[in-house]
């Protein structure tokens, strides 16, 4: 009889908690004991609990606020994002556009009720509505993700061998003698994901503009073999490709590395530890992202992946992540007040460049072009090849 009347009361306990949360979804606030766990797909540097750093930690008052815990899966590339979340068993991805797109498409991810985030207004405008997070039916825009961080990608540089900024990304793409009088063979590296040929494909622009490519992401089949062909010369001269920000940060201290494509979260790390970096964007300009918080189709804990949803847009979050990525907050009130990142961090980190990047998307073919664009499976193959020559 006591076996008999537990399961009716774990059943009532249920039952009314989720009638709370429906409830509560209803209210202008969405602060609520949710309770249970949250499994997130992550970029490094995402999910912070203070073991890196006392002071820069997100996670800890959130999960005694909801209950919830965090379960952190860190990945540093789109594609395995994409494999990750096509495998089940996670609730949440930050997903930068070449991964989000493939998601929405694949059906891995769900459609997001921006009702039930309240401070949706508060997110910068230039990120709403955007091809990448977001798909017309019927006339109605429908979200699949809330904003989580933008940036650019920035040529990270040794200070001892370029006494000024270099100006051209040539200088990773291009054997030449460095101003330290040295070849840059071997010195140099590259981004290990196939987005990387976006990269490749805006320095080729500004070489040849009789390709007339507009945007990197979206290249005709003669667009395309032109890119390829500038990332077998590159290949020459490559010392090692980088996907885990870690590893290039040691190629930087300790391998010789005097250049290459990277984050500003690389740069913030290599310079806390005093060592001789900075960044530039040259004058061919730059790829950008943006990463979008995004729900699997599957979510076995949809409570707390909309209370972390909520979270991750609060100001004092949304601030220190900026400051310890060293990127731009999707929302711009994190912008001021913030300790960590300072009166100066947005404008540092890139936030009036928004019009000068060209914001990550997925390769697709029908691209809105006369002739098809070549699609992302292509770049895959093809980008496998040149990285094992």
């Amino acid at each position: 009889m006591f076996l008999v009347y537990k399961k009716w009361l774990s059943r009532m306990v249920s039952r009314l908690a989720c009638l709370s949360f429906a409830l509560l979804a209803t209210l202008p606030s969405f602060s609520f004991a949710a309770a249970g766990e949250v499994n997130v797909i992550a970029w490094p540097g995402y999910m912070e609990r203070g073991e890196n750093n006392k002071d820069f930690d997100w996670l800890s008052q959130f999960e005694k606020d909801t209950n919830c815990k965090v379960r952190v899966k860190t990945s540093s590339s789109s594609d395995e994002m994409v494999t990750l979340m096509n495998q089940g068993g996670f609730d949440l991805v930050t997903a930068s556009g070449d991964a989000s797109v493939r998601m929405i498409r694949a059906g891995v991810v769900q459609p997001i009720d921006i009702k039930k985030i309240t401070a949706w207004r508060t997110i910068d405008p230039r990120l709403q509505n955007q091809s990448w997070d977001t798909v017309k039916k019927n006339g109605a825009v429908v979200h699949y993700g809330v904003p989580f961080l933008w940036g650019p990608i920035v040529l990270l540089y040794n200070k001892n061998v370029f006494k000024t900024p270099p100006t051209s990304w040539s200088v990773v793409f291009e054997e030449q003698i460095l101003p330290d009088g040295k070849s840059n063979k071997g010195r140099v590296s590259g981004y290990v994901s196939p987005i990387y040929l976006a990269d490749v494909a805006l320095y080729v622009k500004k070489q040849r503009p009789e390709l007339k490519i507009d945007n990197p992401y979206y290249l005709t089949e003669k667009q395309y073999q032109a890119t390829l062909e500038q990332a077998r010369a590159q290949r020459k001269i490559i010392g090692r490709y980088w996907g885990n920000p870690m590893t290039q940060i040691d190629d930087f201290a300790n391998e010789g590395t005097v250049a290459s494509s990277s984050w500003q979260f690389q740069v913030n790390l290599l310079q806390r530890s005093k060592r001789s970096v900075d960044y530039t964007i040259p004058k061919e300009g730059s790829t950008g992202w943006v990463d979008t918080t995004m729900l699997h189709s599957k979510s076995k804990n949809i409570d707390c992946a909309y209370a972390w949803l909520n979270h991750s847009i609060t100001p004092k979050l949304q601030g220190d992540l900026s400051a310890w990525f060293g990127a731009v907050p999707a929302v711009p009130a994190a912008c001021k007040g913030n300790k960590l990142l300072g009166a100066d961090g947005c404008r540092r980190n890139g936030f009036y460049q928004f019009n000068k990047i060209v914001l990550t998307t997925t390769p697709i073919a029908d691209c809105g072009k006369s002739e098809p664009c070549v699609p992302y499976n292509r770049w895959v193959k093809d980008y496998q090849n040149i990285l094992g020559q």
